[in-house]
């Protein structure tokens, strides 16, 4: 039975970086023969940085732009690794200008530097830097949005109430209204700061930064009993919201307000919403130097070394992420969510027995997230009863639990073979979320596999992959329903869609070959099953092609159970 983990970690959020990471023998990685050329250390150093290796590409590069005759030549190289790596006092000093250096570069540099000067608490330069045109395209919605912080920094109060301006560029127009929010509440124009957050706040889906936003100001107003419905309302729209929570809870217990932004927290707020954009439109690089420059000014930034942790672990920096996921601390809204990614980091990497003794540390703490992150790997290490135990716990205690317990818990259930016990947890959780793919895909593969309800079933799964066409999972799922049914030339098709969409999955191919062997393609059927045992499948799956292809009696025809 193909089980699905779920993602119960709490949402990314932005990126920044990790100098913290330990440092590598970098001279051990150097191609040996040039390693001590200074073309050596910058190819050492291109490489590196190329595989995003940030720390050591930074090493690497200034060692060869030392040693260079020609500076010109690494030095744009070196500024960027070394902002990559979330040294910006140093990509600073290295920002590129002059005729030989790229325009790209200029900008990129002309921003570092602005906030360089914004982080050493010298307005009037960074204003400068950011005025006018000098900093254009890709870079002109991320000085727009940091103008009037500096203006603010330099003391200039009317140029920071300016809304700034990027023609067709909404996210200015949206970002530029909360910032100039927080602004007019810096200047004590409460009426107008307020104006704005209800713009920002308006509408069916308001982003969480301007409901935390305007909730704030609205505690720091004394008038608490606004600012928990409105994080009630937004925790009505996503009900893991962790900042949420801990917002609403601090509201309604009476505790002190949060304070405003100063102007660097401001800043670094204010980049937040680019990086975002640019990590999201593949501009991987540009969203994480954003999210470094976000860093420098307000290092506390927890949502920003989250998603620098994540950022990193997808570039294969293992390390480097672990570093940032260490970086929010225990009590703070993020740190649940910190360590869930730390200790899927330790499982991925195959230290079942860290990911677990880290979230079970977390999880002492009795915070549901934590909690939920530890039965999670549990079911992941196949612990399905300690898991059990644990969402058991959670449901309990919830007035309205998450679709995601029961789902959790039905899956681990099923894993047990106590399928009578999973059933009604699966379709607790079909009621919470009725249109929910994974769900949906989920109880008709279970019900398909165990040949019940196949009609049901088929029109469960035609669902889920009408959603995910991309899905391999959800098209064998549909695959193997037209099996159980006999329908093999369409159970045919449908698994070679699937293996196409998801070749390495080892029940996929297995299914394909049972299908082949029953239209009579024998010779299929074997390939097909000899190539299962070369996709490390676990026991049952395993077990199960090693008994057709030593029998050579092939699978036994579909036996349906009554229809229920």
């Amino acid at each position: 039975m193909r089980l699905r983990l779920l993602a119960f970690a709490a949402p990314l959020v932005l990126l920044g970086a990790c100098g913290s990471a330990p440092k590598p023998d970098l001279e051990a990685r150097a191609p040996q023969a040039a390693a001590d050329t200074p073309y050596g250390m910058f190819l050492a150093g291109s490489a590196a940085l190329n595989q995003g290796r940030s720390d050591e590409a930074a090493r690497f590069l200034d060692m060869a732009r030392l040693g260079s005759g020609d500076e010109a030549l690494v030095t744009e190289r070196a500024f960027t690794a070394a902002l990559m790596a979330g040294d910006v006092e140093r990509a600073a000093a290295l920002a590129p200008d002059g005729p030989d250096a790229s325009e790209p570069g200029k900008r990129m540099g002309r921003l570092v530097q602005a906030v360089e000067a914004l982080a050493d608490g010298k307005g009037k330069p960074a204003q400068a830097l950011l005025a006018g045109d000098a900093i254009g395209f890709p870079h002109r919605s991320a000085a727009a949005l940091l103008a009037p912080w500096a203006a603010a920094q330099a003391g200039d109060v009317e140029g920071s109430l300016v809304r700034p301006q990027v023609r067709g560029d909404t996210l200015v127009d949206y970002f530029g209204q909360l910032n100039q929010a927080y602004l007019f509440e810096r200047a004590r124009r409460f009426d107008e700061a307020e104006t704005d957050f209800k713009v920002v706040t308006a509408g069916e889906t308001p982003t969480e930064l301007a409901v935390l936003a305007y909730g704030g100001f609205l505690e720091r107003r004394g008038r608490r009993p606004e600012a928990v419905a409105l994080y009630e309302a937004g925790l009505q729209r996503n009900p893991s919201g962790v900042a949420l929570q801990a917002a609403r809870a601090r509201a309604a217990g009476g505790k002190a307000a949060p304070a405003p932004p100063t102007v660097k927290e401001g800043a670094a707020l204010a980049l937040l919403a680019p990086a975002a954009t640019m990590i999201a439109a593949k501009q991987g690089q540009i969203g994480l130097a954003y999210l470094r420059l976000a860093l420098r000014l307000d290092p506390q930034r927890n949502d920003a070394w989250l998603m620098v942790g994540d950022f990193l672990q997808a570039g294969g920096d293992v390390e480097g992420a672990r570093a940032a996921y260490a970086r929010p601390k225990p009590g703070s809204p993020e740190f649940p969510a910190a360590q869930a990614k730390l200790a899927w980091s330790h499982q991925l990497a195959g230290d079942k027995a860290k990911a677990v003794e880290l979230a079970r540390r977390a999880a002492a703490s009795g915070d549901p997230d934590a909690r939920l992150t530890l039965a999670d790997l549990l079911r992941a290490n196949e612990q399905y009863e300690e898991a059990v135990q644990i969402l058991g716990g959670l449901i309990g205690e919830s007035q309205t639990p998450d679709w995601r317990l029961y789902f959790a818990r039905g899956s681990a259930l099923t894993q047990m073979d106590r399928w009578e016990d999973a059933e009604p947890d699966l379709l607790a959780a079909l009621k919470l979320r009725p249109d929910e793919p994974e769900l949906l895909n989920f109880i008709g593969y279970s019900w398909i596999d165990r040949g019940e309800r196949l009609q049901e079933a088929m029109a469960m799964v035609e669902r889920a992959v009408a959603a995910n066409p991309r899905s391999g999972a959800m098209v064998d799922s549909l695959g193997w329903a037209h099996y159980r049914l006999g329908d093999y030339k369409t159970a045919i098709e449908k698994l070679e869609q699937a293996v196409e969409l998801d070749a390495g999955d080892p029940e996929i191919n297995n299914h394909l070959g049972d299908a082949y062997w029953m239209a009579g393609r024998k010779d299929e059927a074997v390939f097909q099953w000899r190539r299962v045992l070369t996709l490390d499948p676990d026991a049952k799956i395993r077990a199960d092609a090693e008994k057709k292809l030593a029998s050579g009696l092939g699978p036994e025809a579909p036996k349906l159970a009554e229809q229920k």
